[in-house]
């Protein structure tokens, strides 16, 4: 059975980190979350409110890690799933993040991301020429980095995936599992 990657960590997205988790495993992957560390995280809700020019942040779930990224064997796996969320503001400045983000770029293998995702994928150096959607907040850094931003719902680029928040995510497991079954197939 396929192995999925999740990469994650305290202040994700609740439901940019549940959602593929629980889709995947439906589909018949097996799906790891990987983390600074081994243990419990903590998610957040990200909602609108009337009045807020920005959203809120709630507490959402918690939620154990399985591996550490520094012990994770990025060729272990067929796929790469980056959530949004606060997390990816601190996830992209480690350098063991950046190698695993990387391994998936180079090996062609495919890749989610969602929302705050990208700026995971700018720090990694792996958006020049393609097309990514992003939270709209992010678009800057996406240019920064040599892409283009998407406004829409679900945008693949060849082994990438992306969309703008949790609202698109019909649209964006839709497309990227349409990908796996494509690239890396469950056995039958």
């Amino acid at each position: 059975m396929p192995k999925i990657l999740i990469l994650t960590g305290d202040a994700a997205e609740d439901l940019e980190v549940l959602y593929p988790y629980q889709r995947l495993l439906e589909e018949g992957y097996e799906v790891d979350v990987a983390a600074p560390s081994v243990k419990k995280l903590q998610f957040v809700v990200h909602d609108f409110v009337p009045g807020f020019d920005t959203y809120t942040e709630k507490p959402g779930h918690s939620w154990d890690s399985d591996v550490a990224f520094a012990d994770v064997a990025p060729e272990a796996y067929a796929a790469l799933v980056i959530p949004g969320g606060r997390a990816p503001e601190y996830l992209r400045l480690d350098a063991d993040v950046q190698r695993i983000v990387r391994h998936f770029f180079e090996a062609d293998k495919p890749v989610a991301q969602i929302c705050h995702g990208a700026l995971t994928l700018a720090a990694a150096g792996v958006l020049d020429g393609r097309r990514t959607a992003a939270y709209p907040a992010c678009a800057p850094e996406v240019r920064l980095a040599g892409g283009t931003f998407v406004d829409a719902e679900a945008v693949v680029d060849g082994n990438l995936v992306s969309a703008r928040a949790w609202p698109d995510h019909p649209a964006w497991m839709r497309a990227f599992v349409g990908l796996l079954r494509e690239k890396a197939p469950v056995a039958s």
